[in-house]
């Protein structure tokens, strides 16, 4: 099935206006996506028609809440193939979901002796809370090398899994500087298999919107990601995982909705997923976020992920036609997603930002949260295009022009 980008840009509201007198070209949608039309209609007909809490209410509007906001946790376990609806935990996006798992299980269960491992290319929401807890804890957090084209460095990984210490391996499904596609599954058979009881999360902050994803194959233990880089609402996001791995986890974060009794002297906590949402939920973005899933399912993951493979292809090769300008990441497509991370010879990434603004391109630069990552590359910082369902091959000569118009600017 191929993807009518035309159509699909009519669904997106922000798509239709122009910026400085130019179409909006947004090539942002690693950070968020853009919304459709469904998504915001979903929110709204909740804040007009539904508008109650949630679980304990008997009355119409209660029990309509209720299944406006149970509805996204049906429907992201349908959309990733979860282990059950159970096992989808409703955060406030992937970092705090994987925060969840920083206090609940490895503060509690790492210390001297042990060791996690995560990967050199990583965003600071998947590197930062490990760092933190084994300052605390003394365990040993280890990382995967890369190969000089952005892939994980497989042998590097045998090495740092061969001495059965690592009991934690937290990896991203898709970098979101490189694009590189990581292989999870691999990888979490192989900590497996050095270590039994190692337990694997995967942040799919970056895959999710553009790969389809099923948790069960993919052989973690939990899946963490965002909705707002998959169409939905900004404020929610989920920890996926397998109802075992949950079971026993105390929660994260206490209060009300997530205990069964409590006494003067102690609690009896909630079952998951309860056990993990403390306080009155997301009601309106988890309407939003099934909404989000409709749509994505209604193009149809392969179709999205085969136009993201044309797209790159072409992007890429747009890039490598501008003289001075490096691509960073691995040029097979297969092992990639639409997420181009380049430097421009001698133009700072926040001038080339501005610059593009200006013809209406819209990329993202900085450091893009991956820091040990941008000192691996031997760069400061990025410019950063990445593109979704809403993009063709018309986005690139804006983004081609705005390029060579920096590079006019600013070496003269």
């Amino acid at each position: 099935m191929t993807i009518d980008v035309a159509t699909v840009r009519k669904d997106f509201p922000t798509l239709q206006r122009e910026v400085h007198g130019r179409r909006l070209v947004f090539l942002d949608s690693a950070a968020s996506s853009q919304t459709p039309q469904v998504v915001i209609d979903a929110m709204t007909h909740y804040y007009e028609h539904s508008r109650a809490n949630v679980h304990r209410g008997v009355y119409l509007l209660a029990e309509e809440a209720t299944d406006a906001y149970e509805s996204g946790r049906t429907a992201i376990a349908r959309f990733v193939n979860a282990w059950s609806p159970d096992g989808v935990v409703f955060t406030k996006n992937a970092t705090e979901a994987i925060n969840l798992l920083a206090y609940s299980w490895v503060r509690r269960n790492l210390g001297p002796g042990d060791a996690l491992l995560t990967t050199r290319m990583e965003h600071h929401a998947n590197f930062v809370p490990w760092l933190y807890a084994s300052q605390d804890l003394g365990f040993e957090v280890r990382t995967i090398e890369l190969t000089p084209d952005g892939q994980l460095d497989l042998d590097s990984a045998r090495r740092e899994l061969a001495d059965g210490r690592v009991r934690f391996l937290a990896v991203s499904h898709m970098s979101n500087v490189l694009g590189t596609i990581n292989p999870v599954a691999d990888l979490a058979g192989m900590a497996r298999a050095a270590n039994h009881t190692c337990l694997v999360l995967a942040d799919g902050a970056q895959a999710i919107p553009h790969l389809p994803v099923d948790v069960q194959a993919l052989g973690v233990d939990f899946y963490a990601f965002s909705g707002h880089k998959m169409m939905g609402p900004t404020g929610i996001g989920c920890l996926v995982a397998r109802p075992e791995a949950l079971a026993d986890l105390p929660p994260f974060l206490t209060g009300g909705e997530m205990i069964l009794d409590v006494r003067l002297d102690g609690v009896t906590w909630n079952v998951p997923p309860q056990r993990f949402e403390a306080g009155t939920p997301m009601i309106a973005e988890g309407a939003g976020l099934a909404a989000a899933v409709d749509y994505l399912e209604g193009i149809g993951m392969d179709a999205v992920r085969a136009h993201d493979v044309d797209m790159t292809a072409a992007a890429i090769a747009a890039l490598r036609g501008v003289e001075g300008v490096t691509v960073f990441g691995p040029t097979d497509t297969a092992v990639r997603g639409s997420t181009i991370s380049f430097a421009v010879a001698d133009v700072h990434p926040h001038d080339v930002g501005q610059v593009l603004d200006r013809h209406g391109v819209a990329v993202r630069v900085g450091h893009h949260c991956a820091k040990p990552l941008m000192r691996e590359l031997r760069v400061n910082a990025t410019v950063r295009a990445s593109f979704s369902i809403y993009n063709d091959l018309d986005d690139l000569p804006p983004l081609v022009e705005g390029l060579r118009a920096a590079q006019d600017l600013f070496r003269r």
